[in-house]
């Protein structure tokens, strides 16, 4: 974890040096000694946190290294600080100036030189100091093959769990039953995905010593891999499995351990089980030994990770996705377990509310659940001895030998974490528990702390989302939603994860959680969760992040001068201070859901402000010093609300903008803002757009906004609206659309369906608003390829859609407010994946749509202000037509 702490350090160094010598002038040569030192450790550091287990001596080292890092971060940013407020004016008012704060500069290098000589000569001793710990005489897996040796008696004591112990599987072992005993004679490849402790071993070991399978097959064998293995041991431990213990094959090389096994093998049906895979290059490798003799064998394997499960085996697969244990099975376990001792394993009735706490801790992990519930059977069974276990629980995990296994098995996936990625995970232990994470904001943090490397053709944030999906893809975060795509559009930390991210990030001084000390006194946190109410102090100058959950802090803390993160969503403040400027180190802040009802002119002060978001806040309009900020990558505005029913007047309040906002040539995204003059002439300038919103745009302007829209390549979101609901929209001016668009949103009348709809190959949301188009618009967007949802509000003013043919890939469609609309036909074969259909405010409407029986796959079917005859239709008695649908909401 070192390194990830030294990496973004020696970057730092890097850039400075790169910059004009007249910036560093006599701290040059401080700055390049202490990146060489820095270089040298970083070697070391990689594979310190492999060798550091239970070695005093290099946790210490470790330690040190981290803390020097950060000391020489904080040097590096304070000195930017200084330097970078200088006169850049240019011209003799510069000059002057600069004379006249010439003496202070020349001050501020002296200090900063005389700390980076004590900090370079710490550095040497530190790096002398590993040779006394003896870095190269430690053997790497000192203790790893011991850890390794436990995991893997551990991951096969589940082939002698009793069936009494078992509890919430019999869907799963059915499950697994059909598909090893299926009529595939095809080698098929059975994986079981879930994270660590969820049961994915027992699951298996359950189906494998049944005795269905033991009659079905021929032979079979049951190998652990985890982490570390060598492709030559598997190999002799399956042939000691598959031919007894009396065959030598200890002078066996790799081809005859392969020529053994499929010599063997080729014509039996056989089921190998492969436990606790991490790589999917093991795949790559056993292949060759396990022959595909179409005899109808099977291979099993369990893994923590989605990518391995899913990977393309080049044989038929199955893949079954582990869930946690319903409350029902989990409470039932935990009583088992904890109340071993009474004959009818009941909780007493004085412990139930903290005993079902501690269950909803382990949220259905069946290893967490028979740990703690193992732990608590020891206890005395009083209320005051289970509350200090509940409340001690962060601590429990760490030091407590029966949960020992537990934490064990958790550390092993995050242990397993490239360090970018084990900082971007401990991060989110920064939000409070159960707490509900957007993926924009978590990427966007990441971006701002510096955690994403760069990636060639990728910009930051489509980096990070790369890391945000390999977390949940190695079940470190859980998804909670999905947008329309099938994309994560949140997450959250399973309760245990997060015990273990706050152990680690203690450990590794990343982040403080509700430290009334650290957050008064300063010490050495540098991220800061506010989570109760404690008072923040003045000295926490050293501080990057600070984040605030507590909803009655009214004014904006001050003296973080060198904050990279300032998230202070739904915080009740209705005013950012002038000071805010002197943050020139923010990255990211994030006023979203505050009362703010204006930004400081100081706002333009933040040189390397990135993201700001001031959605639903009372800001109207920018303030013109915000065309300044020449770093501004996401720039999040008002955003139009989902409204029921929907009203067209909501996009008059979007934000104004200053008219020369297309200097900012960096901005990706922008938020809803009203149209003006300057904007539309030159938005076909701002190339690296991705995302925007322009409202009120007037019909003279609309010709010359298509033309700068054609410029945008890189826009992948736009949302146009007229200026009231009865302009039109000349859509059809667009010659050539974005190519990569993928959500288009239309406000506003058309006089007819643009020409370029037909182009959109990449479209996957579309919303039209109060178009009233007098034509089908169906026929132009049927054949859409990648549409996923559909949105049609006000949009036809005819009395017929026929949905004739296409739209393969839709799986929403909404229709509301279509006054005159009596009658719709679905062709049977179109529209195989809806899965919601919204028919609102549709008073014409007097019959369920035709073909709607054919929609096998539409699991809501949603009415709202629906005719009187249609909701008869949808009551008991049901109509026959949509007698499959499982979901009828009606609403009035």
């Amino acid at each position: 974890m070192a390194e990830g702490a030294v990496e973004p350090v020696v970057g730092k160094i890097l850039s400075l040096l790169e910059r004009e010598a007249s910036l560093l002038g006599g701290v040059r040569h401080e700055f390049g000694e202490i990146m060489r030192e820095l270089e040298s450790m970083r070697s070391l550091l990689r594979d310190a946190d492999r060798r550091r287990h239970n070695n005093e001596g290099v946790n210490e080292w470790v330690a040190q290294v981290r803390d020097v890092a950060y000391d020489v971060e904080d040097i590096i940013d304070e000195f930017m600080y200084h330097m970078d407020s200088r006169p850049k004016r240019g011209g003799f008012r510069s000059y002057i100036l600069e004379t006249i704060h010439l003496p202070k500069h020349i001050r501020v290098k002296h200090q900063i030189a005389a700390k980076l000589q004590k900090i370079n000569t710490h550095i040497i001793a530190i790096s002398e100091r590993s040779k006394r710990y003896g870095f190269d005489r430690i053997e790497e897996g000192a203790n790893s093959h011991e850890a390794q040796g436990w995991l893997r008696n551990h991951g096969e004591s589940s082939l002698f769990i009793e069936d009494d112990d078992l509890v919430g599987i019999e869907k799963e072992n059915d499950l697994l039953l059909g598909w090893l005993r299926d009529e595939q004679s095809e080698r098929t490849v059975i994986s079981v995905v879930g994270m660590g402790g969820s049961g994915k071993t027992t699951l298996v070991a359950k189906a494998y010593k049944s005795p269905i399978v033991k009659r079905h097959f021929d032979t079979c064998a049951w190998i652990t891999v985890s982490q570390t293995y060598a492709i030559e041991d598997l190999f002799r431990r399956m042939i000691r499995e598959l031919l007894g213990p009396n065959k030598d094959l200890s002078s066996m090389d790799y081809r005859e351990l392969v020529e053994t096994l499929v010599n063997f093998l080729q014509l039996k049906r056989y089921v190998i089980v492969l436990d606790d895979v991490w790589d999917t290059n093991l795949w790559r490798e056993i292949n060759f030994g396990l022959p595909n003799g179409s005899n109808g064998s099977r291979i099993m394997l369990t893994t923590r990770k989605e990518d391995i499960a899913s990977f393309a085996f080049g044989v038929g697969s199955h893949v079954h996705y582990l869930q946690p244990l319903g409350q029902t099975e989990a409470w039932g376990l935990f009583c088992k377990r904890a109340f071993s001792r009474d004959p009818n394993r009941l909780c007493p009735p004085e412990l139930e509310s903290l005993a079902r706490d501690l269950v909803g801790k382990c949220e259905g992990l069946p290893l967490a659940i028979m740990a703690i519930g193992g732990l608590m059977s020891t206890k005395d069974k009083t209320e005051l001895e289970w509350r200090k276990v509940y409340d001690t629980l962060n601590w429990e995990l760490s030091n407590n030998p029966m949960l020992e296994v537990v934490k064990s098995i958790l550390l092993l996936s995050y242990n397993d974490l490239p360090y970018y990625l084990k900082y971007c995970f401990l991060y989110c232990c920064i939000f409070p528990e159960d707490y509900i994470i957007k993926r924009k904001r978590l990427i966007r943090v990441w971006v701002a702390e510096g955690f994403v490397k760069d990636r060639r053709g990728m910009t930051p944030e489509e980096v990070a989302d790369t890391y945000l999906r390999e977390l949940i893809s190695r079940s470190m975060l859980q998804v909670v939603a999905k947008n329309r795509s099938g994309r994560a559009k949140r997450c959250r930390m399973h309760d245990l994860m997060r015990e273990l991210a706050l152990s680690a990030s203690e450990e590794e001084k990343f982040c403080t959680i509700d430290n009334e000390r650290e957050a008064r006194e300063g010490g050495k946190a540098r991220r800061l969760s506010i989570q109760t109410n404690i008072q923040l102090g003045t000295s926490l100058s050293q501080l990057r992040s600070l984040f605030v959950f507590v909803n009655d802090m009214t004014a904006l803390p001050s003296g973080f001068r060198l904050l990279r993160v300032l998230d202070l969503e739904k915080i009740p403040i209705d005013k950012v201070p002038d000071e805010l400027g002197d943050l020139f180190n923010l990255r990211y802040m994030n006023l979203r859901r505050t009362r703010v009802m204006e930004l400081p002119e100081s706002l333009g002060r933040l040189r390397n402000l990135e993201t700001l978001d001031i959605r639903i806040t009372n800001v109207k309009s920018l303030p013109s010093g915000i065309v300044k900020l020449q770093r501004l990558r996401n720039l999040n505005t008002y955003n139009i609300p989902h409204l029921s029913p929907p009203r067209f007047n909501h996009i008059y309040e979007a934000t104004e903008a200053p008219a020369d906002l297309w200097k900012l040539k960096n901005l990706q995204v922008v938020g809803t803002i009203k149209a003006n003059g300057g904007i539309i002439k030159q938005l076909g300038n701002m190339t690296q757009l991705r995302r925007i919103g322009i409202t009120n745009v007037r019909e003279r302007d609309q010709i010359e906004l298509c033309v700068s829209i054609s410029r945008l390549r890189l826009l992948y979101y736009l949302l146009i609206g007229a200026t009231n609901v009865e302009k039109c929209l000349q859509m059809d001016a667009l010659s050539s659309p974005p190519p990569l668009l993928q959500k288009l949103f239309l406000y506003g009348k058309l006089e007819k369906v643009p020409h370029w709809f037909g182009s959109l190959q990449n479209l996957t949301y579309l919303s039209l608003n109060w178009s009233r188009l007098t034509e089908d618009p169906l026929s132009y967007l049927h054949a859409l390829p990648n549409l996923v949802v559909l949105i049609l509000v006000n949009a036809y003013d005819g009395r017929k859609l026929w949905f004739q043919a296409g739209f393969l890939k839709l799986k929403s469609l909404i229709l509301d407010s279509s006054p005159q609309l009596n009658d719709i036909l679905i062709e049977k074969g179109v529209m195989p994946s809806i899965q919601r259909l919204f028919l609102n405010r549709c008073v014409e409407l007097k019959t369920l749509p035709r073909g709607i029986e054919y929609l096998s796959n539409l699991q809501d079917l949603t009415m709202e202000s629906a005719s009187k005859e249609l909701k008869e239709l949808t009551e008991s008695p049901i109509d026959p037509k949509v007698e499959h649908i499982p979901n009828i909401y009606l609403y009035l």
